[in-house]
């Protein structure tokens, strides 16, 4: 009987998570919260799942105690379908004794976990940092049947859009015929503008020029990943995929749907916004293509007496007499009598106050968890277990930013982010 084909996902857990720090101080980037009630990885595991591929393994080094507990309690197989969820962390082996290197250093040292060495088995290849619905059966059926080694998933952006991401050109069979990491000289991306091959395949291109960027998402020939691995190389997009042009057939998977990188505060704050709009660029309805999460024997949230326009609200939140505008409330969170909250990404509580701790709280001097009474917080993401007192404002408009070791109420990209953890006494002023 012939061997079935294996397709093995391994999701990119990334590095420290500079650039999303603070939230990254006490967990790593797939293991922080998005829309309320998700996390990060939840993404792409449920791209793969949607998929049918359920062989998944995250790879990741930093402040994983989170992300274990998240995905143990989420992903669970019966003994029958055979599927995964693993994390693999670095570790210490009789072939290695470090830290990963790059992404491509984090797969070979973790070649052995897999089991994917039949002639017909993928790697799927997959970034944990991104908010995207992809079909990645159809990647795979377009990867089969272009013959190719490695098919790379690109997104189309305007030329102004492109710092930062590698960039590839390709010619009318999608085929890859150069490929740059990362490039700023504006005439190097000037050069790498698309032609009518990726026109063709976007809704509605209008007028403006594009590039193709690199998703981070690749697909590999068993053989071939096996034997880039061969090497001393430690990254894909630096030197895996440069290192493929010419020798093996690389071709695209054009993608022209929403897709968001969400790898700074920035673009943490801007895409949980986003969803509270009426029509969001992301839709976390879709029913044949669901987002997965841990599921939480939590009651229903609660809302009294309360002003509330576009605000996405999370499982076991009580809110009481406030004013609420453009915001997003994680799981149980809790907003006071009083409160004006206007564009605010509040992350919530690992657990309810108990009437002792509330009596404890009430001895120590020490607010409540959650935005107290008569409290105006603005422009902020308030991360988990936060206390903030009465009478309280928070508004960084006009604030230069401030962040770094041992700050708790730090500003970046203009946000106020307010640590985990972190108690805001009564009248305290931050702002206007």
């Amino acid at each position: 009987m012939r061997k079935k084909r294996k397709i093995i996902c391994i999701i990119m857990g990334g590095g420290r998570g500079s650039r999303l720090s603070p939230l990254t101080k006490e967990r790593c980037k797939p293991a922080v919260p998005l829309a309320g009630k998700y996390r990060l990885v939840d993404i792409p595991i449920s791209n793969c799942l949607n998929a049918g591929m359920n062989q998944i393994y995250v790879l990741t080094q930093f402040n994983t105690a989170s992300l274990h507990r998240h995905i143990q309690e989420s992903y669970k197989f019966d003994s029958f379908g055979g599927g995964c969820v693993d994390i693999l962390s670095a570790e210490q082996t009789d072939l290695s004794d470090g830290w990963y290197q790059g992404t491509a250093d984090a797969v070979r040292q973790n070649m052995n976990h897999f089991g994917g060495t039949g002639e017909d088995d993928l790697y799927v290849i997959l970034s944990g940092d991104q908010l995207y619905r992809m079909d990645l059966v159809d990647v795979v059926r377009e990867h089969d049947a272009s013959g190719a080694a490695v098919t790379i998933t690109a997104k189309p952006l305007g030329l102004d859009e492109a710092e930062g991401l590698g960039l590839m050109r390709i010619d009318e069979n999608l085929e890859i015929t150069e490929f740059v990491e990362k490039p700023t000289d504006p005439k190097v991306i000037q050069g790498l503008a698309v032609g009518e091959s990726v026109l063709n395949k976007m809704h509605d291109p209008g007028t403006k020029d594009y590039c193709l960027a690199s998703m981070g998402i690749y697909v590999f020939n068993a053989k071939t990943l096996v034997e880039a691995l061969a090497t001393d190389t430690t990254d894909f997009g630096k030197e895996i995929i440069p290192g493929l042009l010419g020798k093996e057939k690389m071709c695209s998977y054009v993608f022209d749907e929403y897709w968001e990188d969400i790898g700074t505060v920035k673009a943490f704050f801007d895409t949980n916004l986003s969803l509270t709009d009426e029509v969001p660029p992301f839709n976390f309805f879709d029913e044949d293509a669901k987002i997965y999460t841990r599921a939480r024997l939590l009651p229903a949230s609660k809302l009294n007496s309360c002003k509330v326009n576009r605000v996405v609200v999370a499982d076991g939140c009580i809110v009481t007499d406030s004013c609420l505008d453009r915001c997003s409330l994680g799981v149980r969170s809790v907003v006071h009598s009083g409160a004006n909250l206007k564009d605010v990404v509040m992350l919530g509580a690992d657990s309810y106050e108990t009437v002792d701790d509330l009596r404890e709280n009430f001895t120590l001097g020490r607010p409540a968890m959650g935005v107290g009474p008569g409290s105006v917080v603005k422009h902020a993401i308030l991360d988990k277990n936060v206390r903030i007192g009465s009478n309280v404002v928070l508004d960084p408009a006009g604030l230069p930013d401030h962040f770094g070791e041992g700050i708790d109420l730090a500003i970046r990209d203009g946000v106020l982010v307010v640590c985990k953890n972190t108690v805001v006494p009564d009248g305290f002023v931050l702002g206007s």
